[in-house]
Formats: structure tokens, sequence, C-alpha cells
């Protein structure tokens, strides 16, 4: 798959298209009103067997000033070194999840956001750009 777009307006389009297919795939699977833990399972899986880089549970720590704060945060996954995937299990997707993956995007430098909402009777997804 190699598709033209402009990389600075739409970063990782091929990857990114690729990995929401898996979500669509699980969520096809899987249906929805299951845990997220459930779904963060069966994205392992896929991504594992596909042979997708990723991290679970990726953890960054949150400089302040001269320190770094006691407390940091997990992304859900860091795919291709360079994507945050942020797995939701609820009704719809709100304003408070956008501003977490922006600020995941600020602290891990990753590109680009995807958050998936298997919540719903169809997968739903949003792109966030750093």
């Amino acid at each position: 798959m190699n598709r033209q777009y402009d990389d600075k307006k739409y970063p990782l389009q091929d990857e990114s298209y690729e990995i929401i297919g898996i979500c669509m795939e699980v969520h096809r699977i899987l249906g929805k009103g299951f845990l997220e833990i459930v779904y963060k399972d069966a994205l392992e899986y896929e991504f594992r067997v596909n042979g997708i880089p990723y991290e679970r549970e990726k953890l960054y720590q949150i400089p302040y000033k001269e320190i770094i704060l006691r407390h940091e945060f997990y992304a859900d996954f860091v795919v291709y070194d360079d994507i945050i995937l942020e797995v939701k299990a609820q009704k719809g997707i709100v304003d408070e999840h956008y501003k977490w993956v922006l600020n995941y995007l600020a602290i891990s430098k990753c590109q680009l956001g995807l958050i998936v909402n298997f919540g719903e009777d169809s997968l739903k997804t949003k792109r966030v750009i750093s």
C-alpha cells in the first residue's frame, strides 16, 4: 500500500490505515460490550501475528521545570514507534479524550494519535495530529 498523501498534513497515513483495519477486525469479531482490557488483548494479538511493531502500556514520565513529576502516564499502545493508540469501550468519544491524546503526543513526541472506541455498534475512530 503506497498511497500519495501530504505527510505533514496526514502523517503516517498507511500505518494508521493498517491499525484502523485491525481495530475494525477486532470489533467485527468481538462486537461491543466488553471492557477495554479485552479489546487491548485482542489488539495485541493482532499486532503480534501481523508483525506490527508495538509497545503496550508504554510508560512516559512528565517533565516539569527542572524535575520529573512523580506520576507518569501509560499510553495504551505505541505503534510503529510514532502512533499513540488510545482504546476506549464506552458510548462516544468526548472532548476529554482529545485533550488526553494531545497531552500524550506532547510528552511522547509521537506524530499521531488514534482514538478508537469499541463501545458502539460500529467502531468509531478519531485522528489527532500534534
